[in-house]
């Protein structure tokens, strides 16, 4: 639950009953995509022809520390945020320009952040209370259905 991305951090934290950590003032901004859409996407360019970079993501931004305040809502817990210095090599901003993907594979995200939010949160509380207290998850091995 703890592999430096924010969605993953902030679930995990909230229901550890840890504070979420923010890195930086919270003002830098980063997009999610629910990972139906992601796989949707890739699969669409594995069956093209398109040989060449493009983005699949969505472009829709929030900053960091509106995404912690809709974390805190839709857990439900009283969660504080606390701030950490921001790591120098952290981007401001990540936000992928998919205009190939809708142009090249007809392409793009359908379910929204909030959508994609409470599927991935529902997930989350299928975890043991031990799943849950692992901070580090190195293998991915476990996962992999067979």
């Amino acid at each position: 639950l703890n592999d430096g991305r924010a969605l993953p951090a902030f679930i995990g934290q909230a229901l550890r009953g840890e504070d979420l950590t923010i890195f930086g003032d919270g003002s830098q901004t980063r997009s999610f995509c629910y990972v139906d859409d992601l796989v949707e996407g890739i699969v669409r360019l594995l069956h093209s022809d398109y040989a060449y970079p493009l983005n699949i993501g969505n472009p829709s931004e929030i900053t960091i520390g509106e995404f912690a305040e809709e974390i805190i809502k839709l857990t439900g817990t009283n969660q504080k945020v606390v701030y950490k210095d921001l790591p120098t090599d952290d981007p401001k901003q990540r936000r992928p320009d998919i205009s190939k993907a809708r142009a090249i594979l007809n392409w793009e995200p359908k379910i929204d952040r909030a959508e994609g939010l409470k599927r991935t949160y529902a997930f989350f509380k299928t975890l043991t209370q031990e799943e849950l207290m692992e901070t580090d998850h190195y293998n991915f091995d476990k996962y992999i259905i067979k």
